[in-house]
């Protein structure tokens, strides 16, 4: 496998293809729940939990993070973690195209990410 990179790649993503097929399928019989694969480019360290902050890329030696817009301090494992929850209940921003052809904008409630008014938020920065 290490001498043919081709190779190992189609089969680590038919892998990946077939646990998310059967995750799905398994969903579907039990009709409870819904299954949300959110995109492996998701910030999700990059993103404040609790008020939505982006800070941007941070090296990865660095584990706790200080929100500077709202103060928290968070572990960046910790923090990944709620924000890949919020992806997969649909309340966090997403940027991929619907099946109309439109781009979406936001899905869920966009007051849930923060528990700060918006104004407030701005304010900081102006």
């Amino acid at each position: 496998m290490l001498g043919n990179r081709k190779l190992a790649r189609a089969i680590s993503q038919q892998g990946w293809s077939t646990a998310r097929t059967m995750c799905e399928a398994k969903a579907n019989r039990v009709n409870d729940r819904e299954v949300r694969i959110i995109s492996r480019w998701e910030p999700t360290s990059q993103i404040c939990s609790d008020c939505g902050f982006r800070w941007g890329k941070v090296a990865l030696s660095v584990r706790s993070i200080l929100c500077v817009s709202c103060g928290t301090e968070h572990d960046r494992d910790g923090n990944a973690a709620k924000n890949i929850e919020k992806s997969g209940l649909g309340l966090t921003q997403d940027s991929k195209w619907t099946k109309n052809g439109r781009k979406t904008r936001m899905s869920g409630n966009p007051t849930a990410l923060s528990s700060q008014p918006y104004s407030e938020q701005l304010g900081l920065f102006a």
